[in-house]
């Protein structure tokens, strides 16, 4: 990463989401001088995939930062939320447990993500699996309560299917 690159990526990063033209700007910049980087490729498919809903074009973005670096941590998390949301669940699937290798990776953000693809397969028990897992990885008390708030959540899911199965 060189000086004037890295200068661009963190301006790009400042002003992402809040100012998308002064983003995208120094976005390309970075681009410009590392067309092989893969912080700025990943920001660029979140660009796509967050704020455009352009999933296919986010995709493009995701998988040559995954080919320009393929430890990069930030990648995966933000890939895995742009497959899931696309419905790409077998995709999905792979990537997430490729991530669990990656030395380094927040793990328990990567299996909230695997619980969140059981979740939208609709296996609301294996939902659970991966949070309590997700919890030996958690080090703040914030993580936490977002673990307990999710099982809670998939708690009340279950319970309405089953009142809509009785009826």
């Amino acid at each position: 990463m060189t000086l004037t690159k890295s200068k661009y990526y963190f301006e790009a990063l400042d002003n992402y989401p809040y100012s998308l033209p002064d983003c995208l700007e120094a976005l390309n910049y970075a681009l410009s001088y590392d067309p092989e980087d893969a912080d700025s490729l990943c920001l660029m498919g979140r660009i796509y995939s967050e704020m455009l809903t352009d999933y296919e074009k986010a995709k493009i973005y995701f998988e040559e930062a995954m080919q320009c670096n393929v430890a990069n941590l930030n990648t995966p998390q933000y890939y895995i939320k742009c497959l899931l949301d696309n419905e790409d669940l077998d995709e999905a699937e792979k990537l997430i447990n490729y991530a669990l290798k990656i030395k380094g990776i927040d793990t328990a953000r990567i299996l909230i993500q695997k619980s969140l693809l059981f979740e939208i397969r609709l296996e609301y028990k294996k939902a659970f699996g991966p949070l309590k897992e997700a919890k030996k990885y958690s080090y703040n008390q914030a993580m936490v309560d977002f673990l307990k708030n999710r099982k809670k959540f998939i708690k009340g899911k279950i319970t309405k299917t089953k009142t809509k199965k009785k009826k």
